[in-house]
């Protein structure tokens, strides 16, 4: 699982005295063990077990790289906001914290392999109008699962909708 890997890179990281390593994932973890505590809070409302709790609030892979990907957002927040008030010094750190986060997300798709699975999406819905743009939106973001950011995906749909010659107007 990708907790343990996260977990064991972390123990490695300590041991080498890896500073910036350290802080990234110990910051990592955290996020991880509260989206556990919240997964374990919703759980006991429903009244489950004591034992099962334990096992049922563990994070699946899944839900993990949701909490890594979320991460890799805030950081690149972080960086806009740290530049736009001259803060080099923390731009830096975070650029640093954001590389060794990026190596517990999935690869990123190329814009050929997305446009390619925009294109099979559109040619399933066939006759598109604007009202169905955030049905293929959703059906694309659902089948990358965060192997491609949404400003990406709009980019390619509107793109492919103008080639394929359609009267689709967006704004």
């Amino acid at each position: 699982m990708l907790k343990e890997k996260i977990n064991k890179d972390l123990t490695i990281a300590l041991k080498s005295g890896s500073g910036d390593i350290v802080a990234a994932l110990r910051f990592l973890m955290s996020t991880i063990k509260n989206k556990e505590l919240e997964k374990r809070t919703k759980l006991s409302k429903e009244n489950k077990l004591a034992e099962e709790l334990e096992k049922l609030s563990e994070l699946s892979d899944e839900e993990t790289i949701s909490a890594v990907l979320g991460e890799i957002k805030k950081h690149k927040e972080s960086i806009v906001q740290y530049e736009k008030g001259g803060r080099a010094d923390l731009v830096e750190k975070e650029i640093k914290e954001l590389e060794i986060i990026k190596k517990y997300a999935p690869e990123e798709m190329g814009e050929e392999e997305l446009r390619t699975v925009v294109k099979k999406k559109i040619s399933e819905m066939g006759k598109i109008t604007e009202k169905e743009f955030g049905k293929i939106m959703g059906s694309v973001m659902a089948e990358v699962k965060g192997r491609a950011g949404g400003d990406a995906v709009k980019k390619i749909i509107e793109e492919e909708l103008k080639n394929e010659s359609r009267n689709f107007n967006l704004q």
